[in-house]
């Protein structure tokens, strides 16, 4: 496994929720990474760590090899890989996300 395949593996496993993301929490740059952010504020989520793919092309290209996911935002809940913005909205519709997050 390679640094950034480990340091990807630290930071999921260390934090409730992490977020690979374009741009930050308060200045999401996509609307992706937008509708992930405000599903997870509006669930109660604080202290979720997220990490700016756009800072770092090794990180944007490590987490789509760590997850075997193409696309970003990816999100990650108690070290599980859930998926992209759409899934999470999926969860979140369906009650599956609230119910993940308080077990």
């Amino acid at each position: 496994m390679s640094e950034i395949q480990d340091w990807i593996k630290q930071t999921v496993t260390q934090h409730e929720v992490v977020v690979f993301m374009k741009g930050t929490a308060e200045q999401p740059m996509c609307g992706f990474s937008r509708t992930a952010m405000s599903i997870l504020k509006e669930c109660g989520i604080e202290g979720m760590a997220t990490v700016n793919v756009m800072e770092s092309d090794e990180v944007r290209q490590g987490i789509k090899e760590y997850s075997n996911w193409p696309t970003i935002p990816q999100i990650f809940i108690k070290g599980e890989f859930i998926g992209g913005s759409d899934i999470l909205t999926e969860m979140h519709k369906s009650g599956e996300l609230q119910s993940m997050l308080s077990s």
